[in-house]
């Protein structure tokens, strides 16, 4: 496996001794995601959020506002009202107090909503992994195509060499000549828009964290080197830990402090008020008080009460509808794996090495007049395609792997073998 998707994932790569002149240095898959955390605005948001919210918490923990009045009475009037003598004047102080616990229900409500930032923080986290890996992947696979590229330009330059050879000899007519010009410039095409491919694959990686430049390249890693894996039954097992389910849990929390805020608000509150009245006329004070609760509260409540009694309910079939939609893409990734997993095996022990030997075989062949050009333009086209037949296979297993990844939350293997490591137990 050449990938890892967890806290510390990274790939294992072969160390690469670079040149003091190079432009381009060699990142890992650890720089890019050392990168991507410090600068993608995905990550930074939900700090931004936790700030939010913890303002929000402060907020839920203040007391009931408390008021303080006065009133002027009895003043400016006419008869026995006529001027201040009759005024009285009322300094008050009043507010509420809460009943049903919507102090506590307040509290859990927003506390719920911080700690569920950690599971929001993880999956962004992972998709956000999983999104630079699958673009690392294509450096890789745009560089291993130009590889290959460049590989069947080499093969169509002998044969050109060889028909120009037998052209002088008199031995081939010039038609031949031409063909292979045509079949060695198509292979230079090849080549030059791989080239290209890797500079834009190289760019859109280098987006996600700002670098307009991209002035770099990447480990080499051998994207057909595929681990074995866990069957699907483990996996799913694994997946029931995954961040993308365990948020659930945190929701559940949230819509059950939002019921009880609901219930807490069907219970009236309490309005008081105390204060000191002065009575102008005999210039005399007095006490006042008063104490009084609304009507109806519980029927005005019952609404939201029901709204977040259905939202509560409806969370279990919500899950239950997105851990049959995660299992359904689980299968599916370990079944393209498995499936790329035997094709790539196949094609590397047994297909291409016949290949090879066919290719070399009618090249001496064509060489020594004992076959037509044709054939082997043929074998050299058959040798090229199931090359990058077997890329491609390769390319899309690495998908499914990273897909795997990004579901479970959790590595393959504890480390990944670099194509050195590949080439050295395929001797």
């Amino acid at each position: 496996m050449w990938l890892r998707l967890a806290a510390t994932a990274a790939f294992a790569l072969a160390r690469c001794d670079i040149a003091l002149a190079q432009v381009h240095s060699v990142i890992t898959l650890d720089d890019a995601f050392a990168r991507v955390a410090d600068k993608h605005p995905d990550l930074r948001w939900v700090d931004t959020r936790r700030d939010v919210l913890a303002a929000d918490l402060a907020g839920a923990l203040l007391p009931p506002v408390s008021t303080a009045g006065v009133t002027l009475e009895n003043a400016f009037g006419s008869g026995a009202t006529h001027g201040v003598r009759a005024a009285e004047l009322s300094l008050t102080l009043a507010s509420v107090f809460e009943r049903g616990g919507k102090l506590d229900a307040r509290r859990t409500l927003a506390q719920s909503r911080i700690d569920a930032l950690a599971i929001e923080r993880e999956t962004r986290r992972l998709d956000l992994l999983a999104e630079v890996a699958r673009r690392y992947l294509a450096i890789v696979a745009a560089r291993d195509q130009q590889r290959i590229a460049e590989l069947d330009v080499a093969q169509r330059e002998r044969a050109v060499a060889a028909a120009e050879t037998r052209l002088r000899a008199g031995a081939s007519p010039e038609s031949v000549l031409l063909t292979a010009r045509a079949a060695h410039a198509r292979a230079q095409l090849d080549r030059d828009r791989d080239a290209l491919r890797v500079d834009a694959a190289r760019r859109h990686l280098a987006s996600l964290w700002g670098d307009g430049d991209a002035q770099f390249d990447v480990a080499a890693i051998d994207p057909t080197v595929l681990p074995a894996i866990a069957d699907a039954g483990m996996l799913a097992v694994l997946l029931e830990q995954a961040p993308e389910l365990a948020k659930f849990a945190d929701e559940r929390r949230i819509r059950e402090a939002r019921l009880q805020l609901a219930r807490s608000d069907g219970s009236a509150d309490l309005q008081w008020q105390v204060g000191v009245r002065r009575l102008e006329a005999g210039d005399d004070t007095a006490l006042l008080a008063s104490l009084s609760i609304p009507l109806g509260t519980r029927q005005r409540t019952q609404p939201a009460r029901r709204a977040a009694e259905a939202e509560l309910a409806s969370l279990d079939i919500e899950r239950e509808g997105r851990d049959l939609a995660l299992h359904s893409t689980l299968i599916d990734a370990h079944g393209r794996y498995r499936a790329a997993q035997i094709e790539v095996d196949r094609l590397c022990d047994e297909v291409l090495p016949l290949l090879a030997r066919a290719e070399t075989a009618a090249e001496h062949a064509y060489r020594s007049g004992a076959s037509s050009y044709l054939e082997w333009a043929q074998v050299q086209s058959a040798r090229i395609a199931e090359l990058r037949q077997q890329l491609d296979v390769a390319v899309d297993a690495q998908r499914a792997l990273i897909e795997i990844q990004r579901l479970t939350g959790q590595p393959m293997l504890p480390a990944a073998r670099t194509s050195a490591d590949a080439a050295e137990n395929r001797r």
